[in-house]
């Protein structure tokens, strides 16, 4: 384990994140290591600040409903992962309601919860499965072998956010490519900024046009009944619809693409869904739950004093709430590091929790179940042609999935 030490001389903080150096599907070693032994403690980020890491699942709950953990960005002492998540403490660009507190995040969420609740969502659901089926039918004309990802598990979800939001889909290569950038540690901060600001100018004049060509979409009702009104400026509508594509489509498609690898990889699980697809809602829990895309940890700052399992948390000071490694919590979970599709998890915390919980989670679970039924019936001698040591892991990605999952059948 590769640690800094504090000024004491005491090994103190471990640098974070940290790759998984065995099997790509499990937890990175020091993650699963914390939660046992250290379950709130400092680690060193990039820029040597030293938040708090929070890795079981009862903290990790009671951090995420406590209001003394703020979400906004702008405050001091907030963690970030990367220099490239850093650029967005510019005040100049604009913040979109995700990295907002009570009550402004409050009031911008519900201009968009009627959007996506359940009955909309189910209502959605011959739509979605039509374009399972289109793209499986392409996918299979084509022929095997395939890249999952790239025919399947990416134009999903970006065909679905694309028909919610209306955008046109000949557009899809161009938003994929930003908002890939836009997650990417790695990229440079020159790249991240041009991204950003090319997907805001997409929607600025996207926006512009549904004012005077309103269509039945979500940019057209948020143009229309909140920005006219003056309830959103012109400018906060552009960025809500830039924040509601990037995560609209970038956690589902790699969930998609690294929950079928689980599936196929893990002794039984396929076969188990092919010769009984009623249990393909349970299991989308369970693999929400085993693998949580989420990765680094949802980052929070305290705005006072406060204690999360035992150890105080002063205000000012950053806080990482691991998700992942909470999913795995032998305290909650059995043998929390097994998948098994019969056994599902809906306690589980990939969505977050509380005020901020994933606004669209009925739109990610249908659009799961929708993919993995088609494909179980479509296609259920689905196999992998690479062994999983030469597959590509989006490790230095804030969303964990495959960079491409190559495929027969």
């Amino acid at each position: 384990m590769t640690t800094t030490t504090d000024s004491a001389g005491t090994d103190a903080a471990p640098v974070y994140p940290t790759v998984r150096t065995g099997c790509p599907l499990d937890l990175p070693p020091l993650v699963g290591e914390m939660r046992e032994e250290r379950p709130v403690s400092r680690v060193t980020l990039w820029d040597g600040s030293r938040p708090w890491v929070v890795t079981r699942y009862s903290d990790a709950r009671q951090a995420l409903r406590d209001p003394r953990l703020s979400a906004d960005l702008h405050r001091p002492g907030f963690p970030f992962i990367s220099p490239v998540q850093k650029v967005q403490q510019n005040e100049d660009l604009p913040v979109g309601f995700l990295r907002m507190d009570p009550p402004e995040h409050t009031r911008q969420r519900r201009m968009l919860t009627a959007e996506f609740i359940v009955k909309r969502m189910q209502r959605m659901r011959p739509e979605v499965d039509a374009l399972v089926e289109s793209l499986l039918d392409d996918m299979i004309a084509a022929g095997s072998p395939a890249d999952l990802v790239d025919a399947f598990a990416l134009p999903l979800p970006s065909l679905v956010i694309c028909k919610l939001l209306g955008v046109p889909y000949q557009d899809h290569e161009f938003f994929q490519e930003q908002s890939r950038l836009m997650i990417d540690q790695t990229a440079g901060v020159e790249k991240v900024l041009a991204a950003r600001e090319e997907l805001r100018a997409y929607f600025d004049r996207l926006a512009t046009h549904k004012a005077s060509h309103p269509d039945d979409d979500l940019l057209s009702r948020l143009v229309a009944e909140q920005e006219a009104p003056g309830h959103l400026s012109h400018d906060e509508v552009v960025g809500m619809a830039a924040v509601l594509l990037v995560a609209g489509h970038e956690t589902t498609a790699n969930m998609i693409g690294i929950g079928v690898l689980n599936l196929l990889e893990a002794p039984g699980q396929w076969a188990a869904l092919c010769e009984d697809p009623d249990l393909i809602p349970g299991a989308v829990e369970e693999l929400l739950r085993y693998q949580t895309v989420i990765h680094t940890g949802l980052p929070r700052v305290a705005t006072e004093d406060m204690e999360i399992g035992g150890v105080t948390v002063r205000a000012g000071e950053g806080v990482l709430i691991q998700l992942a490694a909470a999913n795995r919590d032998p305290r909650v979970f059995d043998a929390p590091d097994r998948l098994d599709v019969r056994h599902p998890a809906r306690q589980h915390l990939a969505f977050g929790f509380g005020v901020h919980q994933c606004l669209g989670l009925p739109l990610a679970r249908m659009e799961l179940q929708s993919a993995l039924e088609g494909l179980v019936r479509r296609l259920p001698g689905l196999r992998v042609t690479k062994p999983l040591e030469e597959l590509g892991f989006r490790h230095r990605m804030n969303v964990y999935g495959l960079f491409e999952l190559p495929v027969t059948w």
